[in-house]
């Protein structure tokens, strides 16, 4: 059950409430989106809130990744092992690899600037759309929160900042990601060996494959709850006045540029 339904009367539409999140468009740098898409391929769609485009690239990275031993070889280059990057490197997969990272690239920030014209688009029609959504399950609905609170709940662990602001579908991936990438790093148990001042011990049992997948991921879900709770707090404002002066400002009220009103 929404607030408001929409007639299709309007060609666009800025945002959209359901009880799985808050979609909206808005004003994004198309070099920051493409940035994130060159750290792990499909962030940049997901931050774009194009899900189903993200999810497939971001499984493709993971399995190409892995099966050609991508991190892995970073990790020998790093240490200036080359010999070890040349035994462990499949360059059977590589060639697979180059060409979808570099269309995740290209097109995130060439979808980020259609966005934008549709933003600018839809803001200047600036149609009606549902503020409120309640369901069986689940409630919904604009609101102000604290951007700092988002950040601060990612740091703890991917995927709470983005709960704190009901973004369900991007948190229950985080969250699924966040705990396949540490289990599978060893990380907590090499945290739990360094604790006991055995570093030897913890710098063996990690697994490097898959520990290199987190850094990236860890701050992409800060970043991105951070941004979300930013624009949804000017969504929340902007639709907030609108209702105010449908609602309550007469319509004889005018403000003359230069003039100040007491």
């Amino acid at each position: 059950m929404e607030n408001y339904t929409s007639t299709n009367n309007h060609r666009r539409y800025k945002a959209h409430i359901s009880i799985f999140g808050t979609t909206q468009l808005h004003l994004r740098n198309p070099y920051i989106i493409a940035w994130w898409s060159a750290t792990f391929p499909g962030f940049g769609h997901l931050m774009l809130s194009k899900y189903l485009r993200g999810i497939m690239l971001f499984i493709w990275e993971i399995f190409i990744n892995h099966q050609m031993k991508l991190n892995q070889a970073m990790v020998y280059s790093f240490t200036g092992k080359i010999d070890l990057v040349k035994d462990v490197l499949d360059t059977r997969w590589l060639l697979l690899y180059i060409p979808v990272y570099l269309f995740g690239i290209w097109d995130s920030y060439r979808t980020t600037v259609d966005l934008n014209k549709i933003y600018l688009l839809a803001e200047r029609e600036n149609a009606p759309f549902n503020s409120f959504s309640i369901g069986a399950m689940e409630i919904n609905y604009l609101d102000k929160r604290n951007p700092l609170m988002a950040v601060f709940w990612s740091m703890m662990i991917p995927s709470t900042g983005h709960l704190y602001i009901h973004r369900i579908l991007i948190a229950a991936m985080t969250l699924t990601i966040t705990v396949v990438f540490v289990y599978y790093s060893h990380m907590l148990e090499g945290i739990h060996y360094l604790f006991f001042g055995e570093i030897k011990k913890s710098t063996e049992v990690l697994n490097a494959q898959w520990l290199l997948y987190y850094p990236s991921f860890y701050f992409f879900a800060i970043y991105d709850s951070y941004v979300n709770t930013v624009e949804n707090n000017k969504l929340f404002e902007k639709e907030q006045k609108d209702y105010l002066r449908k609602n309550y400002q007469s319509s004889r009220f005018k403000v003359k540029k230069g003039t100040k009103v007491s």
